[in-house]
């Protein structure tokens, strides 16, 4: 079933003149081949666990970044893929959830946690380690999400994280939440979503003051990490670094 997903998602990136094969190390999975569907990073994936740009690149970012992965307690913002099977295989603990709508944060739904950034169940201090990729972009008030993260993480912890980023300094915001009616303030955006078939909208486009936002929450030593000359076809993701003081 897995298999026959990826494959029918892989004909719908394919564009047959940008394809292509190169040999590679997997951050997840180790010696593999990527594989070029398009130039574009969306279409570039590894071909054993089908690790995309963006977790690859923050996949190379966690190597160089955690070491002892297995003394760590870590908290990630999804529920499935190949991020998750990794922390699943060699953190010492992984407590994965997904967003749904109406649902209080720590309650299951078809067996998935629930969670809400801005509201998160866990405990103060619980998790030594916090990723995600592409989420934040879509939380209404990431003020109050950067908030609960920082909580959340032990002193001297770290969160590793991919938005989406565009090349000026400041953040565009696009929408907000007001009266629990979404106010557009730029023509709307969505993303893809493989949990929601129409899409999740996007309340904003970051820029390099995502840094400042992230100091306001209380994290020190926050840096936007590049994974240049990783990936032969197309500039590698942008990653987030920042942690906690000891």
């Amino acid at each position: 079933m897995k298999f026959a997903s990826r494959l029918r998602s892989g004909f719908a990136l394919l564009k047959p003149a940008e394809f292509a094969l190169a040999p590679a190390r997997c951050p997840f999975c180790g010696p593999t081949v990527l594989v070029c569907l398009r130039r574009e990073p969306i279409g570039v994936r590894c071909v054993r666990c089908a690790a995309s740009a963006v977790h690859l690149s923050l996949g190379w970012t966690l190597q160089s970044r955690i070491p002892l992965l297995d003394e760590r307690d870590v908290c990630e913002l999804s529920a499935r893929g190949p991020l998750v099977e990794f922390l699943r295989r060699r953190a010492r603990s992984v407590a994965t959830s997904e967003y749904f709508p109406g649902l209080a944060s720590g309650t299951l739904h078809a067996g998935i946690r629930c969670e809400d950034v801005q509201q998160l169940s866990y405990a103060d201090e619980s998790f030594d380690l916090v990723t995600h990729t592409e989420v934040l972009e879509h939380v209404p008030d990431d003020a109050r999400a950067f908030a609960e993260l920082f909580r959340v993480l032990r002193r001297g912890g770290t969160m590793i994280f991919t938005v989406p980023m565009h090349r000026g300094d400041e953040t565009i915001e696009r929408a907000r939440l007001q009266d629990g009616e979404v106010v557009h303030l730029l023509e709307p955006v969505y993303h893809n979503d493989p949990l929601r078939s129409q899409g999740i909208l996007a309340f904003r486009d970051y820029g390099r003051d995502i840094l400042a936002r992230l100091r306001n929450a209380g994290f020190i030593e926050t840096k936007i990490c590049a994974a240049t000359g990783r990936l032969p076809w197309v500039a590698g993701h942008d990653v987030i670094v920042a942690r906690k003081a000891a």
